[in-house]
């Protein structure tokens, strides 16, 4: 087990995706999961608690719109903590950082601030132009 210093931050000096790197993102995908599981909880226990009182149909209907898209917001949250358990998995498999077009360092700086990320900038470019391309429009 690695212990973190408490002002660590990667950086691109450090050889890449050592163990302290490892443990960093791997403490900070379970701190975004468990604060999406936290939100979710949120979401159960205020739709839980019964069904729409307001008399006034425009009250109504604005309480169904939120609802509608707080749905939407934790159906995007539930995608989001499948896609950490499978970056969590890759830092257990050792393959963490690492591209999986090219097998490249993806980089701190993007790993920063995608931690879900498996493509480098260049590949994931290169695919959505590919995506683009082959769309029907």
């Amino acid at each position: 087990m690695v212990t973190l210093p408490p002002d660590y931050r990667p950086s691109e000096d450090e050889e890449f995706m050592n163990p302290v790197q490892l443990e960093y993102f791997r403490q900070k995908l379970l701190r975004w999961r468990a604060d999406l599981l936290r939100e979710a909880d949120g979401t159960l226990a205020s739709l839980s608690e019964g069904g729409i009182l307001e008399a006034d149909i425009t009250d109504r209907a604005s309480v169904e719109t939120d609802r509608a898209l707080e749905l939407r917001t934790r159906d995007r949250a539930r995608k989001l903590i499948t896609k950490i358990d499978q970056a969590l998995h890759r830092i257990e498999l050792g393959t963490y950082g690492y591209c999986e077009e090219t097998d490249e360092p993806i980089g701190i700086k993007r790993l920063e601030a995608r931690p879900i990320a498996t493509m480098s900038i260049e590949a994931q470019e290169r695919h959505e132009r590919m995506e683009r391309v082959h769309r029907d429009d």
